[in-house]
């Protein structure tokens, strides 16, 4: 599966978590120059994935590629630029394999609650 990323000047390790899940960065734009929101008319031919990262996007860089995805019938996910974000972003949708981030916020507190 290959995946458009936008947002996020660095993606840090979420490279290796896309990978994790059998997903490859087939583009990547940060999103913070205008141009990135006006010259791209469509997404990248083969992209089965465009994944907003929320935190580093404004709201109509975010319309603009969400209507691109809805126009080509593309499956898209916004999400927090953090591992444990992407994760719960790529379960939700049905990509992974139910396993949580052992450092997420809300795996702690499940974990704290059950102990009670």
């Amino acid at each position: 599966m290959k995946a458009m990323l936008v947002g996020a000047d660095q993606l840090g390790n979420i490279p290796d978590v896309l990978n994790g899940f059998g997903i490859d960065i087939h583009r990547h734009l940060t999103g913070r120059n205008s141009s990135h929101q006006r010259k791209v008319d469509r997404l990248p031919a083969g992209t089965d994935l465009l994944i907003l990262f929320t935190d580093f996007l404004g709201h109509n860089v975010m319309k603009h590629f969400r209507e691109l995805a809805n126009a080509e019938n593309i499956r898209f996910i916004a999400c927090r630029r953090s591992v444990c974000a992407l994760k719960q972003s790529l379960e939700g949708c049905g990509l992974g394999d139910g396993a949580r981030c052992a450092s997420c916020p809300n795996a702690v507190a499940a974990k704290r609650k059950n102990r009670k």
